[in-house]
């Protein structure tokens, strides 16, 4: 990756945290772990890898991405907002009523989610099914699907991976925020996964292993995933809960928690 590019990279990711910390701070509480794990691998689908359009959010070649886990709602909004998806000043009214920014992503709601999220698993399952479609339709869209390590003890996610599997769907790229941390506890306590790679490779999908908050190993891992046939690819995306917010990284309570105004200000350096 060039440099110059990387560089752009790293602020966008930096200022994206900062959006995400706010608009969960506005509102006073929110899942504020599980939207900063996955804002590496969010910022290089969006900004470099992912085909799409936000003036034309319906285009039917555009690439998809689905955000299973959908409490990283938060996440989802300060992207889209980045990139005009709708106005900045939405995102100062997330889960309030009459808001078009719910806790969890809905896709009738706000304009860029390409599907409704809440039960946990079932957004993989949406993700194959347009997978698929896209394969019949001869559609050239990549489907990017993002599934939490607490979401994978839901048997729906291993239905869904063993039908991608088996349909040998290689335009599928799922993204595992293995961030080792679910609401009561550390995973692996509760219902561990590991190994995680070998469970995958067993249902015939491509696997990488990488540094989830490794900006140029993700961007070279979505390349590789763009460059396989004949299988659909998971990218395991070892990353740490609430990265990059001096008040959340690596704390073993932030799934959801409360915030401030004084603690999100201090830590975006956004004072009116």
């Amino acid at each position: 990756m060039q440099k110059e590019k990387l560089a752009f990279l790293k602020d966008k990711a930096l200022k994206l945290r900062h959006d995400a910390i706010e608009i969960i701070g506005h509102f006073g509480v929110g899942h504020i772990g599980g939207t900063m794990s996955v804002m590496d691998a969010l910022t290089v689908i969006y900004y470099d890898k992912a085909n799409i359009d936000p003036s034309n959010p319906k285009k039917q070649d555009r690439d998809r991405v689905i955000m299973s886990k959908g409490h990283a709602g938060p996440a989802m909004y300060a992207v889209l907002a980045d990139l005009g998806y709708y106005p900045k000043e939405w995102t100062l009214t997330l889960n309030q009523n009459g808001t078009n920014l719910p806790s969890h992503c809905d896709m009738n709601k706000t304009p860029g989610i390409d599907m409704t999220a809440g039960s946990l698993g079932q957004g993989l399952s949406a993700a194959v099914g347009m997978a698929i479609a896209a394969k019949i339709d001869r559609n050239p869209a990549t489907i990017y699907c993002f599934i939490g390590d607490g979401e994978s003890q839901e048997g729906q996610i291993w239905e869904a991976s063993m039908l991608a599997g088996s349909k040998k769907l290689d335009n599928l790229i799922v993204l595992l925020d293995s961030n080792k941390m679910q609401l009561d506890g550390p995973v692996e306590s509760i219902n561990g996964l590991e190994p995680i790679p070998d469970k995958w490779k067993a249902f015939n999908f491509f696997v990488q292993d990488i540094d989830g908050h490794d900006l140029e190993a993700i961007s070279d891992a979505i390349d590789a995933a763009k460059a396989q046939k004949g299988k659909p690819s998971m990218i395991v995306l070892r990353t740490v809960k609430g990265k990059g917010a001096s008040f959340t990284e690596g704390v073993a309570n932030c799934h959801s928690m409360s915030i401030p105004e004084e603690v999100w200000r201090k830590e975006t350096g956004r004072y009116e």
